[in-house]
């Protein structure tokens, strides 16, 4: 499990599931300039995180963004997926919140099964 994610979990919280970034992302044009080096350190230090009581999502080495959500503030996660992402099993993840809150991180490892989890979860 991600550092970020290990020290912020509150008292009684578990992890349920973890996922990183596919491997898609060494084969953009920034992990060809950077020769991989930028994939790596993204792949290295993002965390999308699913816990009994919230979702984590950080992004970012330097400067930092985060989204911590209750689950039950959860309206919904959305996946979508091109021909592609199905096939190799990536896709982009929207996390729908009450009040209009919505923020999508792309290029997720097992995108379906970290919306699985979550249905489980908050179920």
């Amino acid at each position: 499990m991600g550092n970020y994610a290990d020290n912020n979990l509150i008292g009684g919280e578990n992890v349920i599931y973890e996922s990183k970034y596919h491997w898609k992302i060494f084969f953009t044009l920034s992990g060809l300039f950077t020769l991989f080096i930028a994939p790596t350190l993204a792949r290295w230090s993002d965390e999308f995180v699913i816990t009994n009581k919230r979702i984590i999502c950080k992004t970012g080495i330097f400067s930092r963004k985060t989204l911590e959500m209750n689950l039950n503030k959860i309206e919904s996660v959305n996946v979508d997926q091109s021909i592609f992402g199905r096939m190799f099993g990536y896709g982009t993840i929207t996390i729908i919140g009450t009040g209009g809150t919505r923020e999508s991180f792309p290029n997720i490892g097992s995108a379906v099964e970290f919306r699985k989890k979550f249905q489980e979860v908050s179920s």
